[in-house]
């Protein structure tokens, strides 16, 4: 058809794709140390590093974590340990592969993600969520604002807990109860 001039050759070179499905880097755990490698070798060059052994227990972190940003989040985690490296064996900081949101439960999508970050500023702020050292202030947030994410990720803190300033009247309502109706 496009010889024929029946159909237009430009359009017929961008439906013309093949493509090329590949599973992410978790299902291809065998491909991990030929990436670390390749890693190690640009990513060394760059830095004029020559690194060349990794340990046993730096692989086996490295191999068992799930990669949820993929091979561009092991490139960076790559790059990381490269910069930290000085010598020839890897110096990797694994501990960043089992952060606590890891071991709480798998982060799989932002909601997740919100949901952790929420979690865990309530209990360094032991569930305060409004005033200067409340939640709310250390993550940046309004507290009404904060209150609608908790209502929206089904968060709760149970009875609210007073913030300095708070009447007396406030000390056993609920952050829902403090932020009004909500608007869903």
């Amino acid at each position: 058809m496009v010889a024929e001039r029946r159909f237009r050759m430009d359009l017929y070179y961008r439906l013309n794709v093949f493509p090329i499905l590949l599973p992410p880097v978790r299902e291809r755990a065998n491909d991990i140390p030929l990436l670390i490698d390749h890693f190690l070798r640009t990513i060394g060059g760059r830095y004029g590093k020559s690194i060349d052994h990794i340990s046993d227990d730096v692989l086996a972190a490295i191999m068992s974590y799930d990669w949820p940003g993929n091979i561009r989040e092991l490139q960076n985690f790559i790059e990381h340990s490269v910069i930290l490296t000085n010598g020839r064996k890897l110096r990797a900081p694994i501990e960043e592969l089992t952060n606590q949101e890891m071991l709480d439960g798998v982060v799989r999508t932002l909601n997740d993600a919100h949901r952790a970050l929420i979690m865990k500023t309530l209990r360094q702020t032991n569930g305060v969520v409004g005033g200067s050292d409340g939640a709310a202030a250390k993550l940046g947030l309004k507290r009404t604002t904060l209150i609608t994410k908790m209502r929206r990720l089904g968060i709760s803190t149970g009875p609210a807990k007073p913030v300095r300033g708070a009447s007396e009247r406030d000390w056993d309502r609920s952050p829902e109860s403090l932020a009004g109706p909500a608007s869903v």
